[in-house]
C-alpha cells in the first residue's frame, strides 16, 4: 500500500520505500519529511493546543474512538495483512496483535469515563480557613510519540489513543521498517471524527530531522518505544519542563524451582522466547534451572523449539517468522558462535535458514560473560543455566543493567513469593512466561531497560496535567 497522507501544508522531502523482511518485495511506500515540515507540524499541533476554545471535549472524544473500533473491526482483514508484510509477526500472532489494539480503544474510553480530580483537605488550621479546594484534569499538551517496529498496530494505539483519549495533539513517528500500520491507523482516525491537525502521521528523512522533532520546544511529552541508545539520548535533550515515557528492552531471566510443573511451564517458556522470532523487549532469554532439573529443562524447550515451523508470516502454519533485517540474522548467528566459542552447549537451532531466518536456539549453561549472557538478543534464542542455590540464581539473574519483566517457577508459594521480593524487576511473574501482558496493566522498564510506566491508564494520566483550584469563601466555616 502506498500512503499519501501529509499534515496539512507539509510539503513531502521524499518517499520511504518499505519492504518485506520476509523475502524482500516490495509492499509500500509513505512521504518523508524534512526539517522545515517537522516545524510546519509541530506548529499546527502547538496552534490547536494553544487555542482552548478548540480543545475537544470528553463526548466527542468517547465518540471518536468509539467510531475508531467499528472502523478498526471493518478494516480488520487490511491491516493484519498490511501488517504482516511490513513487520513479519506470523498472522496467527498479528490478529492477537489486533484484537488487543481494538481492546486497548476501548479501554482509553474507559480512561475518560474513569477521569477524575480529587478533594484537598482544606479549613483543617486557621490558614486553610474559608476554602475549598479541588483537582481537575487537562491535557499536558503536544505529544511526540516515537514508536517500534514489532508491535506495528499495538504500539500505535498505546500512543496515539491515550493523547487523543487525554485531549493531546499528536505526532507519531513510526519505526521505519514498518511505517505503513501508523499511516493506516491515523487515516482510520480521521474517518472517525478526529478534527486535522489532532493526529498527524510523519515519517523523516533521517536521524537528526526525527532527533528535531523530538527536542523541540513546543513538545510537552515524549512516548517512546525502541533501543535504549537512543531512548537515554532524547531524553537527555528534551527541552527544559518536558515530561516523558521511555520503553526500551531486557535480557528477561525465568527462575524454574525442582518442584516447577514442567509440563505447564516450559511450553510457556518456548512461546515466550521463540514469539515474533523473540523480537519483543521482555522475551524469555534467560532461564536458571535447578540443577536437578536444569538437562530436562534444555532438552524440552529444544524439543519444543525444533517442534516450531519458521518460515512465510503470512502462513498459517508458521510459527516463527523472519527477523526484521538481515544483518540481525547475521549478529544473532554471530552471538550464538560466540558463545559455543565460550563453552556452551547446542541443544538446538544454532543456524541461519534463510537471510531472514533463524532457527529456534536453545543454548546450555553459556559463559556468564557471553554477549548472549548479559545483552539482550532480541532473536529466537534460550538460554538455560544451570544453578545449586536459589540466591545465586538470584543473583545472577540481576546480574544485567536491565530489570524489566522476570518470572519464577514453583508449586511452593513461599518460594515464589522469596524470589519475587529479591528478584530486580519491575513485574515477576509466577508460574507463567516473562512476556505476558495485558494492556491495562503497568509496563514499566527498569534501570537501563526505559522510564516511567507504560500500559494505556498509565499513559493516560501522564499525558494530563492535574491543576488546583481553591476557592475561598467566607460562606464556609
Amino acid at each position: 500500500m502506498d500512503y499519501e497522507l501529509l499534515p496539512k501544508n507539509v510539503t513531502a522531502a521524499g518517499r520511504r520505500v518499505v519492504y518485506s523482511p520476509y523475502d524482500g518485495s516490495q509492499v509500500g511506500s509513505v512521504p518523508t519529511i524534512d526539517t522545515a515540515g517537522v516545524d510546519q507540524v509541530l506548529t499546527s499541533a502547538q496552534n490547536l493546543f494553544a487555542n482552548r476554545d478548540q480543545w475537544l471535549p470528553a463526548e466527542q472524544r468517547i465518540q471518536i474512538l468509539k467510531n475508531m473500533a467499528r472502523l478498526m473491526e471493518q478494516h480488520y482483514t487490511v491491516l493484519v495483512n498490511q501488517a504482516v508484510a511490513e513487520g513479519g509477526k506470523p498472522i496467527l500472532d498479528t490478529r492477537i496483535e489486533m484484537d488487543r489494539a481494538i481492546d486497548g480503544i476501548l479501554n482509553c474510553i474507559e480512561c475518560i469515563r474513569n477521569n477524575s480530580g480529587r478533594e484537598i483537605p482544606m479549613r483543617i488550621n486557621p490558614a486553610s480557613a474559608n476554602r475549598i479546594a479541588f483537582t481537575h484534569k487537562e491535557p499536558i499538551g503536544v505529544v511526540v510519540a516515537v514508536s517500534a517496529f514489532n508491535h506495528p498496530i499495538n504500539l500505535i494505539v498505546h500512543q496515539i489513543g491515550p493523547a487523543i483519549a487525554s485531549g493531546c495533539p499528536v505526532i507519531i513517528k513510526p519505526a521505519g521498517d514498518t511505517p505503513l500500520s501508523a499511516f493506516a491507523l491515523a487515516d482510520l482516525f480521521s474517518q472517525a471524527g478526529l478534527p486535522e491537525g489532532w493526529c498527524q502521521v510523519v515519517m523523516t528523512t533521517d536521524t537528526p530531522t526525527a532527533e528535531a522533532l523530538v527536542t523541540d520546544r513546543r513538545v510537552s511529552f515524549l512516548s517512546f518505544i525502541g533501543s535504549a541508545k537512543v531512548g537515554w539520548m532524547l531524553r537527555s535533550k528534551l527541552t527544559p519542563g518536558a515530561r516523558c515515557v521511555l520503553e526500551h528492552g531486557g535480557a528477561a531471566p525465568v527462575i524454574i524451582a525442582e518442584d516447577a510443573d514442567l509440563g505447564d511451564m516450559l511450553p510457556l517458556l518456548a512461546k515466550g522466547g521463540f514469539y515474533h522470532a523473540g523480537q519483543v523487549c521482555v522475551s524469555v532469554q534467560r532461564v536458571f534451572a535447578h540443577h536437578s532439573i536444569a538437562a530436562e529443562v534444555a532438552e524440552r524447550l529444544a524439543a519444543l523449539g525444533n517442534d516450531m515451523q519458521v518460515g512465510d508470516p503470512a502462513s498459517e502454519e508458521t510459527d516463527i517468522g523472519p527477523l526484521i533485517r538481515h544483518q540481525e540474522t547475521k549478529r544473532i548467528e554471530h552471538w550464538v558462535k560466540e558463545a559455543l566459542d565460550e563453552g556452551a552447549e547446542l541443544m538446538s537451532g544454532g543456524k541461519r535458514l534463510a537471510d531472514a531466518l533463524y532457527s529456534p536456539t536453545v543454548l546450555f549453561n553459556p559463559a556468564g560473560d557471553s554477549k548472549v549472557s548479559k545483552q539482550e538478543i532480541f532473536g529466537p534464542v534460550i538460554c538455560v543455566y544451570s544453578y545449586q542455590d536459589m540466591d545465586d540464581a538470584i543473583k545472577r539473574a540481576n546480574a544485567v543493567p536491565y530489570a524489566f519483566q522476570a518470572s519464577v517457577a514453583s508449586k511452593n508459594i513461599d518460594t515464589a513469593l522469596y524470589a519475587y521480593q529479591r528478584l530486580a524487576a519491575a513485574t515477576v511473574m509466577i508460574n507463567d512466561h516473562t512476556a505476558f501482558r495485558v494492556d491495562w496493566m503497568p509496563f514499566a522498564g527498569l534501570k537501563q531497560s526505559g522510564y516511567g510506566t507504560g500500559g494505556i491508564p498509565y499513559t493516560y494520566e501522564d499525558m494530563q496535567i492535574e491543576k488546583l483550584a481553591v476557592i475561598r469563601s467566607m460562606s464556609l466555616d
